[in-house]
């Protein structure tokens, strides 16, 4: 009995150190294998692949040029219109041609009407050019710098403006100036160059009843 329980022992003992040993060498075998296995980066995020920036810098918004707005295009000085005007004066002189009209290098809102007549051409009216302080008489189809005169009524012109934008369009519209109100100074003025009116015929004055004799 005593020769069967050691053998018993020494079989139990074996085993033990065989199952020992081979866990031993299995791990000793997976310890190079996952030693010589690389590391693999992190994948950045789709956003950061299509946008080609650092993940680790603060995010900066970029600004891209978006569409230019059209804007009014604004006339030319006063004065810069004048010379323009002269200078189309002396091409036209030049070339033997008829000059073009001062009323060209005025804007619809630099003029203001101050009478309004008929003539043997047709209506006509007097407007005067406030910058410059000179008066013309235009009729119907009259150039301006930004519009053109397209009739005459009898107590207002109608316009038709034209506005320029930035990108080449063209806007028209209609614009009413009215014939303006004279000042106290102004009808005074008109009353002494009036013509004075004729005297008034003087009565047959009666004759005296005759003295009895």
């Amino acid at each position: 009995m005593e020769y069967k329980d050691a053998i018993r022992y020494l079989v139990s003992a074996a085993v033990i150190l065989c199952a020992i040993s081979f866990a031993a060498v299995t791990t000793a075998a997976q310890e190079p294998t996952e030693a010589k296995k690389p590391t693999e980066a992190k994948k950045p995020a789709a956003s950061e692949r299509t946008s080609g920036r650092d993940p680790f810098k603060k995010y900066q918004p970029v600004f891209k040029p978006g569409r230019l707005v059209p804007a009014r295009l604004e006339p030319p000085p006063i004065k810069v219109r004048i010379e323009r005007y002269r200078d189309q004066k002396m091409a036209a002189a030049r070339a033997h041609v008829a000059p073009p009209k001062p009323t060209t290098a005025l804007l619809l809102s630099e003029m203001q009407v101050t009478g309004i007549f008929r003539t043997p051409r047709g209506w006509a009216a007097m407007v005067e050019a406030t910058p410059i302080n000179l008066s013309y008489v235009i009729y119907p189809g009259e150039g301006f710098f930004d519009g053109q005169l397209v009739a005459i009524e009898e107590s207002r012109l109608v316009f038709r403006r034209d506005t320029v934008w930035t990108d080449g369009r063209r806007e028209k519209a209609v614009e009413v100036k009215p014939l303006r109100t004279p000042n106290p100074v102004e009808a005074m003025t008109a009353a002494k160059a009036a013509p004075a009116t004729a005297p008034a015929p003087e009565t047959a004055k009666t004759a005296a009843p005759d003295k009895q004799q």
